[in-house]
């Protein structure tokens, strides 16, 4: 019978044993159960309780004077075997093995303890107080989730058995919890989120808070300070997660294993001080591992590789290969896991066959046992696809296979025919890959080869040359494939080839046949360029989803009564003026060159460049190949540089893909396409950040980078493109597309980003359902328009906008169920009069830009917005009585300033302190600030004392100013091209000459800080100077100041 699985399978096997245990044998029978599960699940609270609490029992029934009836001669046996000792030190085995579980362990220990003050309550020793006082003073030096409740009863106890050193032995114990109690703290903000996840029935927040806490405590485990403790529980937070939430998750398992062997490669190394007896056993990781996933290759790999490394035998390296391939679950997520598995078991074969000292034995094994691997696969596949199954893309077991050969039973010809079946399989016929595989191969046996005196050419010794006709025959074989993906590549190595190695007359035909096959290749392409334009044409009939960044706006549901299109007018920003010039259309052409476009199609991929690399000296590198419009280059401590470079056409990116294995700056680097690297991503929670959207993707796969949009035309905008380090990345991350987020609010959308498409709008207004009516009386009703309109046709919904007094604006905007009744309301109702109003009727037009973004805070008094020219005035919303004045509303407001022009109002609120409620917010990203009134001047000055010199996203630093200081700021210039300049900027008609005061260079930003650090002006702020003391108090008493 299969053992069980999993902690709660366990309780439950054992569980149903014990129900039908009746007599001595059984009982025992039960604790090797027991021992059995706390073998396979080592970390499980669970089972230990339940083993614990078992035994207890056991040694309890078997005392005389027990109520449980046993035998007598049982009884006699049972205090044999089932003896106070052995029961104790099991509840101190069970402790010791759940002790770093921070959260639960204290659920053991309280149950020991308590096990313990009986047995002293019985007979109280001076051994026995000083054997509990050790336990309570070893449990409070330990970081654990109920420390204050543990100390209490240490209290309690000390007070009832040894008051007279309760002083002293409190006090030491309180020094010697300072760590435990820092390290707690510093994982407390994780357990609290757990807590609330839990609380929320919400697995998947429990699983994301799980997933965040297990690789913060990895990084901390490699810190050095507490490195030893800091592992322990690393340890034990995998215990958790592991016995929990992710028993099944073969990513977290992984995490694991690479944890625990790293480690024991650090301690065998030197380079860690922790003990090699702290950490588990690699291979009792791995069995466990391989039971709770069956199905990840990967681990089943791992496995064979640590028992092969732990030395043992032939006969059980192979049974942990036929547990593998005798399990069900091995080709779950289809032939990865097998092909990962069988990797690991040749190249077990491989490599023991090969060592210098192998037995003949050995060597017949690996002869047998790798062509007997490959069919086995082969059959596999069959079996699960049929006649469609081609094999590995990759032909790892092949490869094995060809090495073999070659270097250990020295078959040439045997290694050669394994290429030749290979090459009769259209997916590596069509793999530039395999034919420049082979071509290496073939060249290292010629070196390996030439002072023999064989030849595999002998026409050619009469010459005097030795030459390598195979390996120039493997690129003549490869160019007849009319399939082969990347023949460009093929040809222009094997002419490089002929060149250094062949003769005149093999290089004159390989000229030849490279210039035939180059015009085959130009009519290919050109036809799978017509092909992709015709797919990508119906792909956008079929699908309409928004894919281009220019002009697309991200909006929220509608609430309810609200329609979907309505929009509010802008209203007007003191410096517009000047910007409305430099606005330009979208179609608008710069430098002669269109605007528009296509990243995902013209870039490639650098890596492997060195850590001292400068994008001249990659430009300099890529110069022939194409022209460049930027680069993005990151840099990572200790690793090689990675580029996403950007050209002006598909074509020049195909030529870059030529430099792929060139040596720059002494190393070779590695060109890959991007295409089909980057997402669209969009309807994410508006606070979403970089790092939110990194941590969404980061099991689908490296993130390269996240671009979000500009905001400076469009602050409605909420989507960004996610770009990932290789397509099948990319391609794993899609498949979140449709994900909910924060509870259902959201639908999350993740697409492949295609800039030729574009979403054909929909809605009311598209429709020309939505009705905007102007001129409306102020105490207009939604139920008062919703009844004139019905004359005309069916009201699908009014909204009539209204201020934070709850006054209408005199405009409501009206959706009818058709179009036509959209007209009839327009013909019937137009310039009709409505309580002494003629009111206007007209179609809902959508506005072109939104330059601002408005949110408000709950409660407060309302105020005019303070971007509108008319601050200064008096507000007059509301009664005069509660409206505030201009001197309040200056007082309590806060101008922020540099924040980057993609931050939209709710990552600008999220980013701000709470130090008071917020009464509006508005953003202006077009001056790269936004402006904040709090609901009291004191929660502005603590505010404004805490944003200024704030450190965001970017390494950007925020300011504090006044609000005309922010007008006069200019949003951030963001230059994502180094093909252009930033001012340079020319029309397709027109091209105006900078006036003398646009060359010259702005001014320096002068920083005024509103409050603090000076006298503040009255102009500003519209109170009396004020000291710094002054203000310190008033900081620190949290009180406003008051006015003269």
């Amino acid at each position: 019978m299969a053992s069980p699985v999993g902690e709660d399978n366990w309780v439950d096997f054992v569980d149903r044993q014990l129900a039908k245990a009746s007599d001595l044998e059984s009982r025992v029978n039960v604790v090797e159960h027991f021992r059995r599960a706390v073998s396979a699940e080592p970390g499980s609270l669970m089972v230990w309780m339940s083993y614990c609490e078992y035994f207890w029992s056991l040694y309890s029934d078997c005392q005389p004077g027990s109520d449980a009836n046993w035998p007598i001669e049982e009884q006699q046996l049972g205090r044999e075997t089932f003896t106070l000792d052995v029961a104790l030190n099991l509840w101190q085995q069970g402790y010791e093995a759940v002790q770093y579980r921070l959260s639960d362990s204290h659920e053991l220990w309280n149950r020991w303890v308590s096990v313990e003050m009986e047995l002293l309550a019985r007979t109280a020793t001076e051994a026995g107080i000083r054997r509990i006082t050790h336990l309570f003073k070893n449990r409070l030096a330990m970081p654990h989730a109920t420390w204050d409740n543990t100390s209490q009863m240490f209290s309690s106890f000390l007070s009832e058995y040894n008051p007279n050193a309760y002083e002293t032995e409190m006090q030491q114990v309180i020094k010697n919890a300072k760590d435990a109690k820092r390290l707690y703290d510093l994982r407390d903000p994780f357990e609290l989120k757990l807590n609330l996840a839990a609380k929320s029935a919400d697995p998947a927040a429990a699983k994301a808070v799980m997933t965040e806490y297990l690789d913060w405590e990895i990084r901390q485990s490699k810190s050095k300070r507490d490195t030893v403790v800091n592992l322990k529980i690393c340890l034990g937070l995998f215990s958790r997660a592991l016995t929990g939430i992710f028993a099944s998750d073969d990513h977290t398992w992984r995490n694991y294993i690479v944890l625990i062997s790293s480690s024991h490669s650090d301690v065998k190394a030197g380079r860690s001080r922790v003990l090699g007896n702290i950490l588990p056993n690699i291979l009792d990781v791995l069995q466990s591992a391989v039971h709770h996933v069956p199905w990840s290759g990967p681990i089943w790999a791992r496995y064979i590789l640590a028992a092969e490394e732990a030395g043992l035998n032939f006969i059980d390296i192979e049974r942990i290969k036929h547990a593998a391939t005798n399990c069900a679950q091995l080709d779950r997520d289809g032939m990865t896991g097998v092909l990962d598995m069988y990797s690991a078991w040749c190249g077990y074969l491989k490599r023991t066959a090969m060592n210098p000292l192998a037995s003949e034995e050995a060597v017949d094994l690996a002869e047998v046992g790798l062509p007997s691997a490959l069919e086995d696969v082969r059959h596999w596949g069959k079996r699960r696809y049929g006649d469609e199954y081609q094999g590995d893309p990759s032909f790892r077991l092949e490869k094995i296979l060809i090495q073999f050969l070659t270097e250990k039973k020295d078959d040439i010809e045997g290694a050669r025919a394994v290429w030749e079946q290979l090459s009769e399989i259209a997916i590596h016929a069509n793999s530039y890959d395999f034919w420049l595989s082979w071509f290496l191969w073939e060249m290292v046996v010629f070196a390996a080869t030439k002072s023999k005196t064989r030849s595999p050419t002998p026409n050619t010794m009469s010459q005097g040359l030795r030459v390598p006709s195979f390996a120039t025959r493997v690129f003549s074989k490869a160019l007849k494939v009319r399939t082969l993906d990347w023949p460009e590549r093929i040809m222009d190595v094997y002419l490089q080839h002929c060149n250094d190695y062949e003769l005149a007359e093999t290089l004159r035909e390989a000229q030849d046949t490279i210039y035939k096959t180059r015009k085959g290749v130009a009519k290919r392409r050109e036809r799978e360029a017509a092909q992709a334009a015709e797919a990508q044409a119906q792909a956008q009939a079929a699908y309409a989803y928004v894919t281009e960044a220019k002009d697309h706006t991200m909006t929220d549901a509608p609430e309810a009564g609200e329609s979907p299109g309505a929009k509010r007018k802008r209203e007007p920003t003191p410096g517009d003026e000047g910007d409305a010039v430099s606005k330009r259309p979208k179609n608008e052409e710069t430098n002669g060159v269109d605007t528009k476009r296509d990243r995902e199609n013209t870039s490639v991929f650098v890596s492997n460049l060195s850590s001292e690399v400068t994008q001249t000296k990659v430009r300099q590198f890529f110069r022939e190949y194409g022209h460049i419009n930027n680069i993005d280059m990151q840099k990572q401590p200790g690793a090689p540089a990675v580029a996403l470079i950007e050209f002006r056409s598909p074509e020049d990116a195909r030529s870059a893909l030529l430099r792929d294995g060139k040596y720059f700056l002494d190393q070779p680097v590695q060109v890959t396409a991007a295409t089909d690297c980057t997402l669209f991503v969009t309807n994410y929670p508006p606070e979403a950040d970089e790092q939110y959207i990194r941590d969404l993707f980061k099991d689908c796969g490296e993130v390269f980078s996240v671009r979000f949009p500009s905001l400076k035309f469009n602050t409605k905008r909420r989507f960004c493109y996610v770009s990932f380090r290789d397509r099948t990345f990319a391609a794993a991350a899609t498949k979140l597309d449709g994900k909910s987020l924060e509870g259902g609010k959201y639908k999350l959308q993740a697409k492949f980003s295609d800039p030729v498409g574009r979403q054909q709008r929909q809605g009311a207004q598209v429709e020309e359902r939505e009705l905007h009516v102007l001129n409306l009386p102020r105490s207009t009703t939604d139920e008062d328009v919703k009844g004139w309109f019905s004359k005309a046709g069916k009201v699908v919904s009014v909204r009539v906008p209204r201020n934070v007094a709850g006054q209408s604006h005199g405009t409501a905007f009206v959706v009818m169920e058709t179009k036509e009744e959209a007209q009839e309301a327009i013909r019937t109702l137009d310039k009709l009069v409505f309580g002494k109003h003629p009111i206007k009727v007209e179609l809902s037009k959508p506005l072109t830009t939104k330059t601002t973004a408005t949110s408000r805070g709950d409660g407060g008094a309302g105020s005019p917005d303070p971007e509108s020219p008319a601050v200064g005035s008096p507000s007059s919303t509301g009664p005069a009585s509660a409206a505030p004045t201009a001197a309040d509303i200056e007082a309590r407001t806060v101008a922020v300033l540099g924040i980057p022009d993609t931050m939209n109002d709710a990552r600008v609120r999220s980013i701000l302190p709470s130090v008071g409620p917020i009464v509006k917010l508005v953003l202006h990203p077009q001056h790269g600030g936004a402006i904040v009134e709090f609901r009291d001047t004191s929660a502005a000055n603590k505010a404004a004392l805490t944003i200024n010199g704030m450190v965001i996203e970017g390494g950007k630093k925020l300011r504090v100013g006044t609000v005309a200081e922010m007008f006069k700021e200019k949003g951030e210039t963001r230059i994502d091209r180094i093909d252009q300049g930033p001012t340079t900027t020319t029309t397709t008609t027109t091209t105006k000459k900078p006036s003398a005061a646009e060359l010259m260079p702005p001014p320096p930003a002068i920083r005024r800080l509103p409050v603090l650090g000076g006298v503040a002006r009255n102009e500003d702020w519209g109170v009396a100077p004020k000291s710094n003391a002054d203000f310190k108090k008033m900081f620190l008493e949290g009180k406003e100041p008051k006015k003269d």
